[in-house]
């Protein structure tokens, strides 16, 4: 008898309203509910979402209708009192096609004249519309793994499509840690040769004998020790890219080799007369001042016009503007759900900090900030107290503050670094850095391994770092 009274409204207007052709041309998903969360009446909008039919309705427990997540781990009709307020949350449900769609839904009471409750008005919004226009916004920011919305970034990003579709030799300049090897990469899969492969090249890691080997190749018998061949990273990029980072470390004479391969596309390996053709697009990269350079003679003014057809300079991040706080978001949603850690944002405190510091390591000192914080926050806020030392704890006469001791987590325990001794005098971010090598060097007796160990680097990264600092560990 009451089911019969449902489908209309009275009182409302002078005559009788039926109530299903009211709820139709409502353009947001509508279920009807009874005090057992089942089924009475459903809209046009929720059938074309969810492809039920009235007649499959009535009587079915709201969980088979929906097919939800939230139906199975925390129903919000379970346990609802008269007096509680519609709840609101996202979360998913399967159509009829077994399409999973993103959902936003609200639940609220429907209450009688006694004040209690008689039903369930359930509001369903489909999410995918938003969805792809927060896609199309964030890609706006975005190309490829690279984020900015600085002037100079969305340039960049309107070059990058370009240079991608040519095969000109692209030549990236910028300060350490500004994403230079992304850039690269990015540029690689933008491409028509991403089929192929993006080989990369420290030209900085390795001794002049092993690097023009580990470059061109050698046949058996070259040298000692050549006991067969060997490809060169040449021939492993053929009908890829190959990318040279650290161009600025490349020995003199290896600039030769390199100019020539640029020039009739031929590569010798060593030990060989026979060359064989590569179809290799060439990327460099230095954070080095190539031009300055080529005055004292120390690089090639010939490879520098070669390697410079396409240049792209990536600015730091201090000249960057609003985003350090668009990296500070992006790198916290991302380590927040890596560490399982239910980390909301930045305190007001902590955040005029990280937007006033100078970042001389650029965008990967940020990161590598960000992932420390959320390594040591134990609250839903990041804290001025959870970022490393050397940010909080540093004067401002300094132009890059000179690092305290900061624990690095490593197999599960933290190793402390020893900081630079403290000086009054005004210190560069160089001279902080060869004085971290020096002490960890003494710390370890020297041993270049532990070291590298003890400042969280690689033995390669540490070789460059002292061979770049004019550190001789013999």
């Amino acid at each position: 008898m009451v089911t019969r009274l449902l489908p209309q409204i009275q009182g409302l207007f002078s005559p009788t309203i039926d109530l299903k052709p009211l709820l139709d041309e409502i353009p947001v998903g509508l279920l009807l509910l009874d005090t057992r969360r089942r089924g009475i009446l459903v809209n046009r909008s929720l059938q074309a979402l969810t492809g039920l039919s009235p007649e499959n309705v009535a009587g079915i427990p709201c969980y088979h209708l929906l097919r939800s997540r939230i139906c199975v781990t925390r129903c919000p009709a379970l346990g609802m009192l008269p007096d509680d307020e519609a709840v609101c949350t996202e979360s998913d449900l399967i159509s009829r096609d077994r399409n999973l769609i993103p959902i936003r839904m609200t639940l609220g009471p429907l209450k009688g004249p006694d004040g209690r409750i008689v039903g369930f008005l359930e509001s369903v919004e489909d999410l995918r519309p938003i969805r792809e226009i927060d896609a199309r916004v964030h890609q706006a920011y975005r190309f490829a793994d690279i984020i900015g919305r600085s002037p100079r970034m969305e340039r960049l990003f309107k070059m990058l499509p370009v240079i991608a579709q040519s095969d000109s030799s692209v030549l990236i300049t910028g300060e350490t840690g500004t994403g230079k090897d992304m850039v690269a990469e990015a540029v690689h899969r933008a491409s028509e040769r991403s089929g192929g492969p993006f080989i990369k090249v420290n030209c900085g890691a390795l001794p002049e004998t092993l690097l023009e080997s580990e470059l061109f190749g050698h046949q058996k018998g070259a040298f000692t020790g050549a006991v067969e061949n060997k490809p060169g990273r040449f021939r492993l990029a053929h009908n890829g890219t190959l990318f040279l980072t650290e161009i600025g470390d490349l020995p003199l004479s290896l600039q030769v080799k390199l100019l020539t391969f640029l020039d009739d596309k031929i590569v010798y390996p060593l030990g060989s007369t026979k060359g064989f053709q590569a179809n290799v697009r060439v990327i460099a990269a230095t954070h080095r001042d190539l031009a300055g350079m080529v005055r004292e003679q120390r690089f090639r003014g010939d490879l520098l016009f070669r390697l410079n057809v396409v240049r792209l300079h990536l600015p730091p991040l201090r000249e960057r503007g609003a985003d350090i706080r668009l990296l500070l978001d992006h790198f916290l949603n991302t380590f927040a759900p890596h560490f399982r850690k239910n980390i909301k944002g930045f305190s007001p405190k902590s955040l005029a900090i990280l937007q006033q510091y100078p970042y001389p390591g650029n965008v990967r000192e940020l990161r590598n900030i960000v992932e420390y914080a959320v390594n040591f926050c134990d609250d839903g806020i990041i804290h001025r107290l959870h970022l490393p030392a050397y940010i909080t704890e540093t004067g401002t006469a300094e132009p890059f503050p000179s690092p305290e001791p900061v624990p690095f987590m490593q197999m599960g325990a933290a190793t402390e670094v020893v900081p630079p001794r403290a000086v009054t005098e005004t210190r560069t971010w160089e001279a902080v850095e060869r004085q971290m090598i020096m002490d960890a060097l003494v710390k370890t007796g020297g041993r270049r391994s532990r070291a590298a160990h003890l400042l969280g680097w690689g033995r390669s990264t540490l070789w460059r770092k002292m061979k770049h600092h004019g550190i001789d560990g013999s």
